[in-house]
């Protein structure tokens, strides 16, 4: 998986379930928590993602992470980058089929 794509999850999750913590934020893409700190770090330092204490827990290390308009802006970017590579391998395995079946066709049975 490319770093975009990791990149792409995690503004996801962050996006979704600003309380998970880097641990959780890990384990739902099944990356290692290193690589998740790595990336919030980077997504941090970019301006994409912010984050603030829990005032109300009684944890005060519990970190909530929020997107920030920069970050919205990026998943956007990052996502219709990733749908128009799909798109395009969707049309290559599209004409790459149709080529097998036109060559399927063209093929004379034989009689064993």
């Amino acid at each position: 998986m490319s770093q975009e794509q990791h990149d792409l999850q995690l503004l996801k999750l962050v996006e979704e379930n600003p309380d998970l913590s880097q641990r959780q934020l890990a384990a739902r893409p099944g990356i290692s928590l290193g690589k998740a700190n790595y990336c919030l770090r980077a997504m941090l330092s970019k301006g994409l993602v912010k984050f603030g204490n829990f005032r109300r827990s009684d944890d005060k290390r519990k970190y909530v992470y929020f997107l920030t308009p920069a970050g919205i802006e990026e998943k956007t970017r990052i996502t219709l980058a990733f749908l128009r590579r799909k798109e395009a391998e969707y049309e290559a395995i599209s004409r790459e089929i149709a080529v097998l079946r036109a060559d399927l066709a063209a093929t004379p049975e034989r009689q064993e």
